[in-house]
């Protein structure tokens, strides 16, 4: 009977340390099952980190070009801002030499209309000595006149004689 308890005992301490190695099996398991899984999650979140570098490494490609591309066009405005105040300044210039030349025309014109008036003056005289005279118009009223005129446009002012009597 001894025999028996003790095999008995020996018996239910087995079937006891059979639960607990079982149950150390489970938990062993699960972790391990627990393990697999953080191991997948962490081959996910580095192949996610691997196709977020890619990316980031396209991006700064793209900006980089992009920046080589803005530069380049702001080298282009740069030149054609200065291109067009050259051209602004040779345009300037060309006007002022414009303006000059009507007021010499204006002045030669003017000249010649007095010229005109003075020959007609000793043409008058000639013919008429003595009748009415007429007073000879000064070179500062022909000028003005044209002077005046070419500044306003190319349409002249009537010619306006003035006469003494």
């Amino acid at each position: 009977e001894v025999q028996v308890d003790e095999l008995q005992r020996l018996l239910a301490g087995m079937e006891k340390e059979h639960r607990s190695l079982l149950l150390k099996m489970k938990e062993g398991e699960a972790e391990l099952a627990r393990l697999r899984s953080v191991e997948g999650d962490k081959l996910a979140e580095q192949a996610r980190s691997a196709q977020l570098e890619k990316e980031v490494a396209m991006l700064r490609e793209k900006i980089h070009h992009l920046d080589d591309m803005l530069k380049s066009q702001q080298r282009k405005v740069r030149q054609m801002i200065e291109q067009l105040q050259n051209s602004k300044t040779v345009i300037q210039a060309k006007d002022a030499v414009i303006q000059e030349l009507k007021e010499r025309v204006a002045y030669l014109e003017a000249e010649n209309l007095e010229m005109h008036d003075r020959i007609e003056h000793l043409i008058e005289k000639q013919v008429s000595r003595g009748g009415h005279s007429s007073r000879v118009r000064s070179k500062s009223e022909y000028v003005s006149r044209y002077v005046g005129s070419a500044l306003t446009g190319p349409k002249p002012l009537p010619l306006i004689r003035v006469v003494e009597t």
